[in-house]
């Protein structure tokens, strides 16, 4: 990577785009000029102040509109609302100059080419030379953007298109120009990946680039074929969402979030620029997209789409679904079919597709004529949009959120079965797949020596895929480097002496398994290795401990067995804050309950910044019984000074699990004190975050890692601390903000928190809050209410408060 560096960066344009990319730049440490257009006319409120046109606050009023919008949106565009202090603003006549002060000056204004192109001539002006000079068009070609810039223009141009929400999704298309210096593409390739987090692909300046060409011909495929079918839209939703590894808004929920005209825009793009494609016809619109364009039915930005949210007389709101047949909203109808019977007992989505494709109703047919339209379209785009077929996969992963891109399906289905299954629906391959298959390649990809390969056309044979040296992908060593394996975990040897222990159970809840699990990986490092990373690259990485085997005891009690599993979970933890090797982990998604207060316990944590953490245990009636409540007791005195801050500080951690708050990202947990400042660590770029952990585990036992020694200096407040928690407690049941069972579950929590009841502050071991801590969790799994809850949250999957 060159020695250029990204400290300041200028964006032009403040719509959703514009400010979600802003944000996702302050929130990796950048300083942002964001800039856009001054207001023609002075609002309402702005002629009620006497103020007039020239006033810098009516200047700069869209700008600062546009922002204060998009911060306050969910999911936010920011890891922490400090972070926006990042973010200067202004407007394209006032402070174009300032520009000359950047690193990066990207444009995202409207999809005109006219104004994108007037946008340039005067930033022209004003941009050093050098300066990198970038585009987020989601279509409009790279070349027909700097034609007539200078040379110095034209060799750091090239389009940089974002997903939107710019933070959350991980594609990132870098687009060449005709003149892009080969150098600023590969800066841009690594900087993506490593400072944005983000997947990034160098696509061909063709119409849509990568991902929005696959991605809209895979809709507009459904669009057709839903009728053809004869299916109802929540039938494709339930066909086309999570059972196949795509996200819970499916197809036509996602359209109704992205707006059916950015859709209809790109597809008539797509359908007007090229017309030497085969499936040209699937991007014509049918008629109930253009009668809904007519009727304005957009989606979530008009109130109404493919769903529309209505307000019942009782108060209740209801989401009816459009009939494509009467164009008529109605009651949602449950979807279900046979085949996806099938699949219900197969975990891994990439195992489901052989079932799918087999179904002898109408979701098989929906499965083969799905599929095989997309297998025929993207093995044809080949060399079009990508001279290499992972880059197409790369795009739909992380553009559209795929878990497996067509080619990946494809191999799970087979190639030569796919080949078969086209030819039964009037499809043919590309060439280059009948080529081959008759050279004996029957995969497009392999996994050799822990690296993935890829089928390279030119070369016909398989070739390393490039960037992954600084990645782990434990589903490529998993098998070669096991040393260990239950029910519960796997634990495999990273190299250079650091072992990983990898959770394997359903949602990576902590049960029995996995804590042997635990104690084995301990066993086996401080033996034979150097260090332990706990990690995984699932969804998440743990949403906690197992409930069902706390009801199941609680509601036999058998309470001695519960009280042997809960210290069994607590001497877990603690071995491993006092084991002889360094323990890191890698907590990332959901990391509620047990995930989180395994996390509190490791030496030090190497988060993903969409780490969703928090001790969430009152929902289900009890609170945390693995170390957590004595943790943040223990993280409570270690702040303590003089004076009554003591019990402020104690009462803010007493919330953070009172209330059950569950960070929105890693950077906040620092704020909920789940993660701590000076020694846990975050990762932007989850693929990273294995190989990071390993090397902090490397780092700690080179540099000589000691065993810590147990805690006996606990400072706890007794009387003091318990009398104020009793107090509040018993006012919010009162006002009846809390139920009498939820002031139970709080008085708990705050006798272990205030270390029982004793007359005066005292210092005690971690093992005597831990005792504490245990004793009141099984006397609240004794109580009915807690049952009840754990109950409700077994079968409806959420938790009850009463």
């Amino acid at each position: 990577m060159s020695k250029r560096r990204i400290k300041k960066i200028a964006i032009i344009g403040s719509g959703i785009m514009g400010s979600g990319i802003a944000c996702h730049f302050a929130n990796i440490g950048v300083d942002v000029l964001l800039l856009d257009i001054v207001p023609r006319e002075l609002n309402d409120k702005e002629k009620a102040k006497g103020l007039t046109l020239e006033d810098k606050v009516v200047r700069n009023r869209l700008v600062n509109d546009a922002l204060t919008a998009s911060l306050k949106s969910k999911p936010s565009p920011i890891y922490s609302q400090a972070f926006a202090s990042r973010i200067t603003t202004g407007n394209i006549e006032d402070d174009i100059a300032k520009v000359a002060d950047v690193d990066w000056i990207m444009e995202v204004v409207v999809e005109r080419l006219d104004i994108k192109q007037q946008v340039f001539e005067k930033l022209e002006k004003y941009r050093k030379p050098g300066t990198l000079i970038t585009s987020n068009t989601s279509g409009i070609p790279i070349h027909f953007m700097s034609e007539g810039r200078s040379d110095d223009f034209q060799k750091h141009f090239c389009g940089t298109h974002f997903f939107n929400p710019a933070r959350y999704l991980k594609l990132f298309e870098i687009i060449p120009g005709p003149k892009t210096d080969q150098a600023v593409l590969d800066f841009l390739n690594e900087y993506g990946e490593k400072f944005l987090g983000k997947t990034s692909v160098i696509a061909k300046d063709t119409p849509a680039f990568i991902g929005n060409r696959i991605g809209i011909f895979s809709i507009q495929s459904l669009f057709h074929a839903v009728k053809d079918l004869d299916l109802t839209i929540e039938e494709v939703d339930k066909l086309s969402g999570p059972v196949i590894g795509r996200p819970k808004s499916a197809t036509f929920r996602t359209v109704d979030v992205v707006g059916l005209d950015t859709l209809v825009h790109v597809a008539n793009g797509i359908r007007e620029n090229c017309p030497k494609d085969e499936r040209l016809e699937l991007f014509e619109l049918p008629d109930f997209i253009n009668t809904m364009m007519e009727n304005k039915w957009l989606g979530s930005k008009t109130g109404q789409g493919f769903y529309k949210k209505v307000r019942k007389e009782d108060g209740s709101s209801e989401i009816l679904s459009l009939d494509l047949n009467t164009l008529e909203y109605r009651a949602s109808k449950k979807a279900k079919f046979a085949t996806l019977e099938l699949t219900k007992t197969i975990d891994k989505v990439v195992n489901r597709f052989k079932i799918l494709i087999k179904g002898k109703d109408k979701a098989g047919e929906f499965y083969r004529k799905s599929f095989t339209a997309l297998f025929a379209y993207v093995s044809n785009r080949i060399p079009e949009i990508s001279d290499e077929l992972y880059k197409i996969d790369d795009a739909m992963k992380a553009g559209f959120g795929w878990e497996h891109g067509p080619f990946q399906i494809w191999d799970a289905i087979g190639v030569e079965k796919g080949i078969e299954l086209m030819k039964a629906e009037g499809l043919e391959p590309a060439a280059w797949v009948n080529d081959m298959v008759a050279s004996g390649n029957t995969s497009f990809y392999t996994v050799k020596d822990g690296a993935s390969y890829f089928y390279d056309i030119p070369s016909k044979k398989q070739t390393k895929i490039p960037g992954q040296d600084s990645f782990i992908i434990l589903d490529n060593i998993r098998k070669t480097n096991e040393v260990f394996k239950n029910s519960g975990v796997v634990i495999e040897d990273l190299g250079d002496g650091i072992l990983n222990c990898e959770f394997q159970s359903k949602m990576n809840t902590i049960g029995g398994d996995v804590l042997a699990g635990l104690n084995k990986a301990i066993d086996l490092a401080e033996k034979d290795f150097s260090g332990l990373v706990v990690g995984n690259q699932a969804a998440n990485f743990s949403v906690g401990a197992n409930i069902g085997m706390i009801f199941m005891m609680a509601a036999e009690q058998e309470y001695d067995e519960l009280n042997m599993a809960i210290k069994y979970f607590q001497d877990t933890m603690m071995r491993m804050r006092y084991s002889s090797i360094p323990t890191i982990s890698a907590p990332h998604g959901m990391a509620l309950g047990g995930g989180c207060e395994l996390s509190l316990h490791a030496d030090k944590v190497v988060a993903a910044a969409e780490t969703y953490m928090g001790l969430v245990e009152f929902g289900v009636g009890v609170i945390p019984g693995g170390g957590g409540s004595k943790e943040m007791a223990l993280r409570a005195q270690d702040l303590f000074h003089k004076g009554d801050v003591q019990l402020n500080i104690l009462q803010e951690y007493f919330l953070t699990i009172g209330m059950a708050k569950v960070s929105t990202s890693a950077y906040e947990a620092f704020d909920l004190g789940l993660l701590q400042k000076g020694k846990d660590v975050v990762v932007v770029n989850k693929d990273r975050q294995i190989a990071v952990a390993k090397q902090h585990a490397m780092l700690m036992a080179n540099s000589g890692y000691t065993q810590p020694v147990k805690r006996d200096d606990v400072l706890v407040l007794g009387k003091q601390a318990l009398g104020m928690f009793m107090v509040g407690t018993d006012s919010m049941e009162d006002s009846n903000y809390i139920s009498e069972h939820d002031m139970k579950i709080a008085n708990k929590l705050a006798y272990v928190m205030a270390g029982g009841d004793l007359s005066e502050p005292t210092k005690v071991t971690e093992q005597y809050l831990l005792d504490l801590e245990r004793e009141a969790f099984l006397s609240l799994c004794t109580e009915r209410k807690t049952l009840e809850r754990i109950q409700h949250m077994l079968t409806k999957g959420k938790p009850l408060r009463n």
